[in-house]
């Protein structure tokens, strides 16, 4: 994996791509099997997106092939994909100004002086900046980090303590059956008994219910914390009719969702829709040309918010700027079990 350092020389290359997620690493692939050269830009100081960052040993159900994968494996299988393309990375950086040239090419500058001189720009920024939406907890300070979490990056850490889960969606549910087999104790608390995740998940969590491995704590929200020096002793939830209990607990995990912020791609001039990107299908383009965006960030009529499908928006956006880098060179289609994988072993 190549990473270039700081610099004020202007590097040249076909696509850059704007996030380093796992559509963003499938990106580099399908550019480079259709022999288009990427810089890869991305704030985090390690490729992986939010699989990285937020939950490496969560496991993925919905990726062809693989029953279930973590998170991490799922991003190190997508580096060494693309990795025969040699793509040059500038991590820990941001992209902060895109600027139209007069060649009709664009200069993408980050927010360390890297400038980079390409055809297109594939936007895969995921959410954008993202940071966890916090529940409104007197004191909730001293206990984020050491018995409060918005993440799970190892699963062993909470072996043989009392878990407290609070939340709705697909994290909530899929933390709960991974650390009912490690931890001493696991509560799920959420306001009402309807959850929004995968129905099997929902039906396995039951399972474990009925088996006693799992508390359900319904209807039933946050309402305080107890413990001292950064330790949790207790975690307080109520009733909306103010009924109270307090759930024995050495750590909380807060599954609410992400706070979307765009930051410098807001002032781009893209067409916006709720923090999303706008784009055209087929071929996910933007309205501004030479631009296109993939993945979570991008939205149109039918859009389906899943991993599976930001690889095939990949796939469109790399033969749609095609075009743009070989103008006039027909493309005579090959599927990779005819062509391979050109610089793969």
């Amino acid at each position: 994996m190549s990473q270039t350092a700081s610099s004020h020389d202007v590097l040249t290359t076909d696509v850059v791509i704007v996030g380093a997620g796992p559509v963003g690493l499938f990106a580099v692939f399908e550019c480079g099997m259709l022999k288009m050269r990427c810089h890869v830009v991305d704030a985090l100081d390690m490729v992986g997106g939010q699989c990285t960052a937020l939950y490496p040993e969560k496991p993925i159900y919905d990726i062809p092939a693989h029953p279930s994968i973590d998170a991490a494996d799922l991003i190190d299988r997508l580096a060494e994909q693309a990795a025969p393309f040699a793509p040059t990375y500038h991590l820990g950086q941001q992209v902060e100004k895109l600027t139209r040239q007069d060649s009709g090419r664009w200069l993408v500058e980050t927010s360390i002086g890297t400038k980079i001189d390409t055809q297109a720009v594939i936007i895969a920024a995921g959410s954008g900046a993202f940071g966890p939406n916090r529940p409104p907890l007197d004191g909730l300070e001293a206990y984020e980090g050491k018995s409060v979490f918005y993440m799970v990056r190892r699963r062993q850490d909470f072996a043989g303590k009392k878990v407290v889960i609070a939340g709705g969606g697909d994290s909530a549910v899929d933390w709960a059956l991974s650390l009912a087999d490690v931890a001493d104790r696991v509560y799920v608390v959420h306001r009402r008994p309807k959850f929004r995740a995968a129905p099997e998940s929902v039906a396995r969590m039951d399972a474990l219910v009925r088996e006693g491995r799992i508390e359900m704590v319904v209807p039933y929200q946050l309402s305080g914390l107890d413990g001292e020096n950064g330790q949790l002793t207790a975690v307080r939830v109520a009733t909306l009719d103010g009924e109270e209990k307090a759930l024995p607990a050495d750590a909380l995990l807060a599954f609410f969702g992400l706070s979307m912020n765009l930051g410098p791609i807001a002032d781009w001039g893209l067409d916006l829709e709720r923090s999303h990107i706008s784009v055209a299908q087929p071929g996910c383009a933007t309205n501004v040309p030479g631009v296109f965006a993939i993945g979570d960030i991008a939205t149109y009529p039918g859009k389906l918010k899943l991993i599976l499908c930001g690889f095939a928006e990949a796939a469109q956006a790399a033969h749609s700027i095609r075009p743009l880098v070989y103008p006039g060179e027909a493309l005579h289609f090959e599927y990779s079990t005819s062509k391979g994988v050109p610089g793969a072993a």
